[in-house]
């Protein structure tokens, strides 16, 4: 059955992101289990992988109801591919053959995902004529990128990255392209309904941030250091719930709902299936560097009272949200027209404080971030409004 434009999220949906976000809080648990700049890399291949499915599927929400019919049937099946990828995540990259099984399972999970989402297409299009069916051109690039997934798997290590890697770009890009050249585009039948699974995915992406806190504090919570971390934590947290949904959320809606329906769909697509990622991949590695500091300051007998980080729990500590401003300022961008500079001056302030960071105590680093995003939260309440017309 088709959408309208009042469609909202139903509970069906919501219980359908709540498994990727599983899946993204794996990617992190993956990453924090051996912090090192390539495990870095590899944490983002994971999440682009993922990541990829989700907004196909909102995209595919907003076309019939997905909690009727085959459609909620289907869904159900992805629900449970994902769940199982999810679990295997910190254990499917590797370079001995144990790791041969896991691999092969996540990329498994990842074709059933795939798979699913284009009979469904295929489905939806056959039960209402209205609706383009995906055809053949959506098909070759859907399964071309299942051919260095299962190559990946098998080599492991290096190779994996880049065959995976390379299986998102074959997959993304391929649809993209076959997308950009069909004369029967699909259309954004409910701005309403976009917003709100995106936006619904990123608070669930939020609560992965205090969720880490527990992850890295263990059992020494009433130790005072990891206290005030934990408060940080939470106001991090909070600053970046404010920099999305009180000044640039509702604006970007209401740009898009504006636009003429023939119009809408490539600002749709920049705005969420595009500039959402780095929003999410920032809050996941912010996650990570939560998760890590609390270790730090929770094991004083291996890390000695003002001790400071390691390059690694910096660079995700600092680099999270600057990729997450990066996000924001396409989205605002993409939607609004314009985004506000003090973000671009913020994120070019931590990175050049990157090297500062490192040679800081662990708790002063985080207060030095806390700090910073609480600043830019500061001056836009009193500085910069956006406008929902300015497209």
């Amino acid at each position: 059955m088709p959408i309208g434009e009042a469609q909202r999220t139903t509970p069906f949906e919501v219980f359908f992101d709540l498994v990727f976000a599983f899946a993204f809080i794996r990617v992190a648990t993956f990453m924090a289990g051996s912090p090192t700049p390539l495990v870095l890399v590899q944490g983002l291949v994971f999440l682009m992988l993922l990541w990829w499915p989700f907004t196909t599927f909102a995209w595919l929400a907003n076309q019939v109801r997905a909690d009727v019919g085959l459609v909620r049937a289907g869904l159900v099946v992805v629900m449970a591919a994902m769940f199982v990828a999810g679990l295997v995540i910190p254990y499917a990259w590797g370079h001995d053959r144990w790791t041969v099984s896991e691999a092969l399972t996540v990329a498994v999970a990842y074709i059933v995902i795939r798979a699913a989402f284009y009979l469904l297409n295929w489905h939806v299009a056959v039960v209402n004529p209205r609706i383009p069916a995906p055809g053949f051109r959506y098909a070759i690039p859907i399964a071309g990128g299942w051919i260095p997934l299962l190559l990946g798997a098998l080599l492991g290590g290096a190779t994996q990255t880049l065959l995976w890697a390379a299986a998102f770009l074959i997959d993304c890009l391929g649809t993209a392209c076959a997308s950009a050249f069909s004369r029967d585009r699909f259309q954004l039948r409910s701005a309403s309904h976009l917003c709100d699974r995106h936006g619904l995915l990123l608070i669930i992406a939020l609560g992965e941030s205090l969720i880490a806190v527990g992850a890295g504090a263990g059992s020494a919570v009433t130790h005072w250091p990891v206290l005030i971390a934990a408060l940080l934590a939470v106001a991090i947290a909070t600053t970046l719930w404010w920099l999305y949904f009180e000044n640039a959320a509702a604006p970007a809606g209401q740009a898009l709902a504006r636009l003429p329906e023939h119009d809408r769909v490539r600002p749709a697509i920049s705005a969420y299936s595009l500039a959402h990622f780095p929003l999410i991949a920032g809050i996941i590695y912010l996650a990570l560097g939560i998760e890590l500091v609390l270790e730090h300051l929770a094991h004083p007998s291996q890390h000695p009272a003002g001790a400071p980080l390691d390059w690694t729990p910096v660079a995700a500590l600092f680099g999270g949200p600057v990729v997450y401003l990066i996000g924001r300022g396409l989205f605002l961008r993409f939607t609004v027209g314009h985004s506000p500079r003090a973000q671009i001056v913020a994120a070019g302030i931590m990175l050049a404080l990157l090297p500062v960071a490192r040679s800081l105590p662990a708790l002063g680093a985080f207060g030095v971030i806390t700090a910073l995003l609480a600043a830019l939260v500061c001056y836009e309440r009193i500085m910069w409004q956006p406008t929902a017309g300015a497209r």
